[in-house]
């Protein structure tokens, strides 16, 4: 089963093709489909040619630099890039601050930031979890005092994905301890060369650094720097939440990596058969399959009826799907290739890497990736989380 498209659809996939054939290099894109860590001038390079064709803010409007895409354009791009091997738009500044500053920044944040991420003068991280606040993010406890012409705040956050390159972090800060936890918060921008702040690797099994701690000690932010109303960041940082709930479901990926399952289903050998042609295994794949055909059609019919708004709790739905979706799939891979999904060479991920590897190079990704992805049905609240919000804003339970 497939979506079926109209002529100026198809146009439209053989625009974004042409796009990639022209303007994403081949080394790029390989070294993406190996699942090798980019450095942060490589993904500078894609957003750099996004935005010179005007397609790397797809939801804004077009007075603020966006190209306004519909759904289908949306999923189409996402898609084909996806095959392609092209990385990632990080999302940070472009889908979370972006539509939050147009929704409840003033003009003249607008008119400052949004043309500062676009060009990449600005690479944004989200301050978001803490130590003691994860999940429970309501619980978080950086403080952002008014000390006459601005705040000072001091805390702590972690798990903040690239923060390490990062020029500025949106921060949630605790401006008041009356009433409810939600009811005194508030969302800063905070720019990361500001004396006070500290930036410390969080390193991982794989031995790279995607993640940090982010320490505040006495940090000055002038009061301009408040998106909207003080203690009224809650509203926002919910607003941002379902923006970055629909990426996760990372569609695109997901269906680059049934196409990959599938590859390499066909060429290992059970019994003397392809492994596709296992019963057991087939199955497994057609449930998944079937299972990704039913999320695409749900995230364009969530994302078109959206529009210009943030989609509501569905957003949380998808995010659970999706990340279902993936995580089987990394599954039925490291499954597909047996005992070659075991090795791991660290050196294979650096760019010098020129030794015979023990495995087929597709192979060694396999696990690290397997294993990274485990976070995706934790980051942008978890799993478990999102089935709260469905039951109370969906059922009404």
């Amino acid at each position: 089963m497939d979506l079926n498209y109209n002529d100026e659809e198809n146009n439209f996939r053989e625009e974004v093709r042409q796009f990639i054939r022209d303007d994403v290099p081949q080394a790029l894109r390989d070294k993406v489909t190996a699942h090798k860590p980019l450095t942060k001038a490589e993904m500078e390079s894609f957003h750099s040619a996004l935005n010179a064709r005007g397609w790397l803010a797809q939801s804004w409007p077009e007075e603020y630099g966006g190209c306004n895409w519909n759904a289908v354009q949306k999923h189409i791009f996402e898609e084909e890039c996806a095959a392609a091997g092209c990385p990632r738009i990080i999302p940070f500044g472009v889908n979370m601050l972006g539509p939050v500053l147009l929704k409840f920044g003033d003009e003249a944040q607008r008119r400052h930031f949004l043309p500062r991420i676009l060009d990449g003068t600005d690479w944004w991280c989200q301050g978001y979890s803490e130590p003691g606040a994860g999940s429970d993010l309501a619980s978080l406890k950086t403080r952002a005092v008014r000390d006459g012409n601005h705040y000072v705040v001091n805390g702590q956050k972690t798990w903040t994905t690239l923060g390490q390159h990062a020029d500025w972090i949106f921060c949630l800060v605790r401006t008041s301890t009356e009433g409810k936890p939600q009811s005194g918060i508030s969302f800063l921008l905070i720019d990361m060369k500001t004396p006070g702040i500290e930036v410390r690797p969080i390193k991982l099994l794989d031995g790279t650094a995607e993640v940090n701690e982010v320490f505040f000690d006495n940090v000055i932010v002038p009061p301009e720097n408040l998106v909207g109303e003080e203690n009224m960041g809650w509203t926002y940082a919910k607003f941002l939440l379902t923006h970055e709930r629909t990426g996760i479901a990372g569609v695109g990926f997901a269906m680059n990596n049934l196409d990959h399952l599938k590859t390499i289903a066909a060429a290992q050998i059970k019994n003397g058969k392809p492994l596709l042609e296992d019963p057991l295994f087939a199955a497994r794949i057609a449930n998944v399959e079937i299972d990704l055909e039913a999320m695409k059609t749900t995230n364009l019919r969530v994302v078109a009826a959206a529009g210009d708004s943030a989609p509501g709790a569905e957003s949380s739905m998808l995010k659970i799907k999706g990340t279902d979706i993936r995580q089987e799939l990394n599954d039925l891979l490291r499954r597909a290739l047996g005992p070659a999904a075991v090795p791991y060479v660290e050196e294979y991920f650096q760019d010098s890497f020129d030794d015979e590897l023990p495995v087929p190079d597709y192979a060694m990704p396999i696990a690290s990736h397997h294993f990274n992805e485990r976070k995706i049905s934790i980051y942008g609240g978890s799993n478990e989380i999102q089935r709260g919000i469905i039951s109370k804003m969906i059922l009404g339970l």
